[in-house]
């Protein structure tokens, strides 16, 4: 096409535009990630305020965002999960995510609600020692990374649609 006599062609960014956008994405997806992995152990982070912090800048596509933080997420419990497990191996150390009182209290959420109570990983105190507690009783890996999952991934997706909804 031509407009005014003079050839058209499509607009492309410089290649180091390019290159600098995909370093962006990546570090901001990066540090999604590490976010959301710390903070389903007991280390403080707050991966939702990350999350929240790029959706309101811009950063797209949501799913994305919410499959990163989701994963990074669930691995973390799943890495509480594996300390569980190995609880006589690791309790009394300084760096064991979880006191014994934290513990107690977890298992004996554990005990009354049953795997159910995985289901409320997501949330701030309690949910991390759940995740412990759940690898202590050994709970099995397949029923623990299912409701975890759908745990996790639905906080996620709620604050997603909340975020997006007030921009």
């Amino acid at each position: 096409m031509e407009a005014g006599g003079v050839p058209v062609s499509p607009v492309r960014p410089p290649a180091h535009q390019l290159r600098d956008g995909l370093v962006t994405d990546f570090f901001a997806y990066a540090g999604l990630f590490a976010s959301a992995l710390v903070a389903a152990t007991i280390f403080p982070m707050q991966s939702e305020a990350v999350l929240v912090g790029l959706l309101v800048a811009g950063a797209q596509p949501a799913v994305a965002l919410v499959t990163v933080a989701s994963v990074g997420n669930v691995l973390g419990s799943l890495v509480n999960w594996w300390l569980g497990r190995q609880v006589d191996r690791f309790r009394g150390r300084s760096w064991f995510p979880a006191s014994d009182f934290a513990l107690d209290r977890a298992a004996s959420w554990y005990r009354r609600y049953g795997r159910w109570s995985l289901l409320l990983s997501w949330m701030p105190i309690v949910g991390d020692p759940l995740t412990v507690v759940a690898g202590i009783l050994k709970e099995p890996l397949p029923t623990f990374l299912l409701l975890v999952t759908l745990a996790k991934v639905g906080r996620y997706v709620l604050l997603t649609a909340g975020t997006l909804s007030l921009t």
